[in-house]
């Protein structure tokens, strides 16, 4: 995961009770930007799966297929998946503000989940139309055109796919459109064999079964994106984080006797928070909250937390574990 530092202008202070507080002002030079920065590998799949888009539409009327027409409106989502990432991209770099203190980081999480769902709307669509061929048997399929025009997409595919193989994996929206990419790849593959078996056999049907096929590939190979989208969505635990990693990191720091009310969450697919309250001894000095709370970080850093904010608390003042 990119590695992001935060810039705060903190201070610790203890009320006669024993709290110490770390207060985060960030007058908006927070969060720097560490987004892999994919723009050309953005831009150049979006060219290369449109032009090929308009070419398996042509090829599909022409050669009756639903195949290459299920791949082609597939791909046409990988395009509109890529815009939206770029989209994002651009957004999440943009410097926080009064009213976005995070900036919009938060939007290349929603739009990883915009994409899934936006795929999944496509595959009911794809299956309906399965379904209706399967029950009403179409005219003859070109099987001849059909593997040519999907060979090419092979091709394309994977040549888009590899464009972001540097960034997949750590950054959920480059991982996204690995994922699809190659998945469309090996649907291809499966066009072409059909396409192959038809120009031998005039199985027409099987053209319908392989649109099927390819809406099974699809679901298994996005699901995960899906739920992990989601959950980032929600501001739930990031997939790859552990609580219980988290608070045995922080306990092994001197000093700290325990940790709760801990908080993690997504700022953006390649950046996490966290808050927590933090118990002392009743007789830590501030200079020894300082010095805990900056062994504290660090040790948050390799847990890819790269924004926390701390509270601490002594033993007998700690608050109420019911509260928020």
């Amino acid at each position: 995961m990119a590695t992001e530092q935060t810039v705060q202008h903190t201070h610790s202070h203890s009320h006669d009770h024993g709290h110490g507080h770390e207060h985060g002002y960030h007058h908006h030079h927070g969060i720097a930007g560490t987004i892999p920065d994919n723009t050309r590998a953005f831009v150049a799949g979006i060219v290369l799966n449109l032009v090929f888009v308009v070419a398996e539409l042509i090829g599909g009327f022409i050669t009756n297929s639903l195949s290459l027409l299920t791949d082609a409106g597939h791909n046409f989502s990988d395009v509109a998946t890529l815009g939206l990432s770029l989209l994002s991209l651009r957004l999440a770099k943009i410097k926080p503000t009064d009213k976005y203190t995070f900036g919009y980081r938060k939007t290349t999480i929603l739009t990883a989940l915009l994409n899934t769902l936006l795929l999944f709307i496509g595959v009911g669509v794809i299956g309906w139309e399965s379904i209706q061929r399967l029950l009403h048997p179409p005219e003859p399929v070109h099987g001849g055109g059909v593997a040519i025009i999907a060979a090419i997409g092979i091709a394309v595919n994977a040549l888009s796919a590899l464009l972001f193989m540097k960034s997949k994996d750590s950054e959920l929206n480059a991982k996204a459109a690995y994922l699809h990419l190659m998945a469309d790849a090996a649907v291809s593959l499966g066009v072409v064999v059909a396409g192959v078996v038809i120009y031998f056999t005039n199985w027409a049907w099987l053209d319908t079964v392989v649109s099927l096929a390819i809406i099974v590939i699809l679901i298994a190979s996005s699901w995960n994106l899906l739920k992990e989208s989601l959950r980032l969505a929600l501001d739930g635990v990031p997939v790859n984080l552990s609580l219980a990693d988290i608070e045995n990191a922080v306990k092994k720091v001197n000093g700290v006797k325990d940790i709760h009310h801990i908080h993690v969450w997504g700022i953006s697919t390649t950046a996490n928070a966290l808050t927590a309250h933090i118990v002392v001894d009743d007789n830590c000095t501030p200079e020894q909250q300082d010095a805990m709370k900056k062994q504290i970080k660090h040790e948050l850093q390799h847990q890819q937390i790269v924004h926390a904010t701390l509270e601490f608390e002594t033993a007998k003042y700690c608050c109420d574990e019911t509260m928020e």
